[in-house]
């Protein structure tokens, strides 16, 4: 499966800016919308495979886990915090397409060796690295698959490729079309994203359609700009909550793909037209394209993260992304997601989760419910 970080909504807009004088950016983009057709019947059996094993795991492990649970007195409904016996490390291998569409391509760096004078390779090598210690060392999970996965990523894939995906085993990044995209490997947020679909691969197999697809692009957002808020120590009020920022260049009259705190601005160009991105479920958009819309609507989510972390302040992975995590990896929610989830059964597991984890009258349980009615998900008064 193929997750990519640029929609096919704004690859089929691209595509026609030939006539705007972007012929090679329109070509491009004509490429890269070859390897986006829909995947509807493959990602509902993958995500019904991934279910099915969790939750053989979770009825293995109830009991023991239930048993060792020590909560302390000032938080009685904390879970215990993942320590590992011996810290996760990282093992990363960076690989160079040089040009071609064929993977994984040549070794240029391994794990613990010296950067090279391509600044694309060492992007990438530091990407995954503040993937990894995002997840280890904030949600103490090892890696994507919380087994220690070996992170593997290769660049320069394809001539002015225009796109960056996780395929289930690698991230793959091409360099864009110098036109509209530069670099893919320059936005640490995009990284985080294409990886955190890795951890729901391996995790929730939320099913890649309609709103739990659209699920599965927000927690890859949310879990990117994470990435990038802990790798810059920036708090909540502090960060730009824009995903893919940096990736576009000057000639665009836009900032980022995506914002997480006002969906539906963060781009407004002559060629790329507007970001057609809703922030709320009064303006929910009902189509079967994207896989039923799969990036656009997973900006109504997006801006209930946001606006539950700046709620709650200072870092935001340290509530509001960890019941997030907690609520999409199982760790500390009430039950598992199914895998066709929508919005209103996802906000209510967060809710669950933010409850059991910090108590049903904190500022974490109310900020999260809140932020859910802000955005008409839940109603007010009805945050269960």
């Amino acid at each position: 499966m193929k997750h990519s970080i640029v929609p096919p909504y704004l690859l089929a807009k691209i595509a026609q800016a030939d006539e705007h004088g972007m012929a090679v950016a329109a070509a491009a983009a004509r490429r890269a919308l070859e390897g986006t057709e829909p995947l509807h019947e493959e990602r509902r059996l993958h995500a019904t495979e991934v279910q099915q094993s969790i939750a053989s795991t979770l009825r293995s492990t109830a009991q023991s886990t239930a048993q060792s649970t020590v909560r302390s007195s000032a938080h009685p409904a904390i879970p215990p915090v993942v320590h590992h016996v011996v810290p996760p490390v990282v093992h990363r291998t960076i690989f160079d397409a040089q040009g071609a569409e064929k993977l994984p391509g040549k070794i240029v760096r391994r794990e613990g060796q010296s950067a090279t004078a391509d600044v694309t390779v060492t992007e990438a090598y530091d990407g995954l690295g503040a993937t990894f210690d995002l997840f280890s060392q904030v949600f103490g999970r090892d890696s994507i698959d919380g087994k220690g996965l070996p992170l593997l990523a290769t660049v320069h894939y394809g001539r002015g490729y225009d796109n960056a995906y996780w395929d289930g085993e690698r991230m793959v990044f091409g360099d864009g079309d110098g036109e509209v995209f530069g670099r893919f490997t320059a936005s640490v947020s995009v990284i985080g994203h294409e990886l955190a679909h890795g951890v729901t691969q391996f995790s929730s197999g939320l099913a890649y359609e309609g709103q739990s697809g659209a699920l599965n692009e927000s927690f890859s957002d949310v879990m990117g700009v994470l990435v990038e808020q802990h790798q810059k120590n920036q708090t909540a009020a502090e960060a730009s909550w824009l995903v893919g920022e940096g990736l576009f260049t000057p000639a665009v009259q836009g900032t980022a793909l995506r914002s997480m705190t006002a969906p539906g601005t963060a781009y407004d160009d002559d060629v790329l037209g507007k970001d057609p991105q809703p922030a709320d479920m009064a303006h929910y958009v009902k189509t079967t394209d994207d896989n039923g819309g799969v990036h656009l609507n997973s900006g109504i989510p997006n801006r209930a993260f946001s606006l539950a972390a700046l709620e709650l302040g200072g870092f935001a992975w340290e509530r509001a992304g960890q019941i997030w995590y907690d609520t999409m990896t199982a760790a500390s929610a009430p039950t598992l997601l199914p895998a066709a989830a929508d919005f209103a059964t996802f906000a209510r597991a967060t809710v669950g989760a933010a409850t059991l984890r910090y108590g049903a009258a904190s500022p974490e349980a109310d900020a999260v419910g809140a932020a859910w009615v802000k955005v008409g998900v839940l109603k007010s008064g009805s945050h269960t």
